[in-house]
């Protein structure tokens, strides 16, 4: 069992910065890709990023360049780290899991916390 629980969203000036947290709470004989993804009004659900077990990335061509995912192993926590935001990022951001050593794309995950809004004002 996975639980999520994200934190670190706020209101920010475009082109601002912030980073996301999210602690996750695993099975340490089980491995997860972990990911984060947006949900917007108008957007509907995006991923945003992914990682898989062997710190391999990917992310959605809107962020590349200006966000990045990392994870700290030690803290059992996930980041995002958003670079020179835009209202565009606008939206609720959710970490997520799936079970497995890799992600093959933003599908089936499982395991989804509670979101944290970020705001980007123009």
């Amino acid at each position: 069992q996975v639980q999520l629980v994200e934190s670190g969203g706020c209101l920010v000036q475009d082109g601002g910065s912030l980073r996301l947290s999210c602690a996750v709470y695993r099975d340490a004989y089980s491995s997860y890709c972990l990911g984060w993804f947006l949900h917007a009004p108008v957007k509907g659900r995006e991923g945003v990023a992914h990682i898989d077990s062997e710190g391999r990335t990917s992310y959605a061509d809107s962020v590349k360049v200006r966000f990045t995912i990392s994870e700290d192993n030690a803290k059992n926590t996930l980041y995002l780290q958003m670079n020179s935001l835009k209202p565009e990022d606008t939206a609720m951001y959710y970490c997520a899991a799936r079970s497995g050593f890799f992600c093959g794309g933003f599908r089936e995950f499982e395991h989804w916390g509670q979101g944290t809004q970020v705001t980007v004002s123009s």
